[in-house]
């Protein structure tokens, strides 16, 4: 499984989680089965508040899960379509908020519960 969090750099299982996913500075991919790290740079991260592209700056990794404080419904619904699962975050690090991950401990996020307005996160 290939799991996507926001993050501040690029430090890998050690660096700091991002608040809001579409402007981090950066995404980190950990594969669950190889045990690896990538850092991509996040190209989209000057948007528009409701004008992110998720799918566009990580399609090509093949990610399964996506990690965030919050999300809004439509790119919830992007993602799911994509055959992506979006969590709640929890954790400081991305060692952390994986440790969660793996131990149930996170919340999916729906249509139901995904951000209605800004300040959700």
């Amino acid at each position: 499984m290939k799991i996507c969090l926001p993050t501040s750099g690029t430090n890998g299982l050690t660096e700091m989680v991002y608040n809001h996913f579409g402007s981090a500075p950066y995404f980190t991919i950990y594969d669950t089965v190889a045990k690896t790290i990538e850092v991509i740079e996040n190209n989209n991260e000057h948007h528009s508040h409701g004008a992110c592209q998720p799918l566009s700056q990580i399609a090509k990794y093949k990610v399964n899960v996506i990690m965030t404080n919050g999300m809004g419904a439509r790119a919830v619904q992007m993602l799911n379509e994509g055959g992506i699962k979006v969590f709640r975050l929890d954790g400081n690090t991305v060692a952390e908020a994986i440790k969660k991950l793996e131990d149930n401990q996170l919340v999916e996020l729906t249509l139901d519960n995904a951000c209605s307005e800004h300040n959700c996160h």
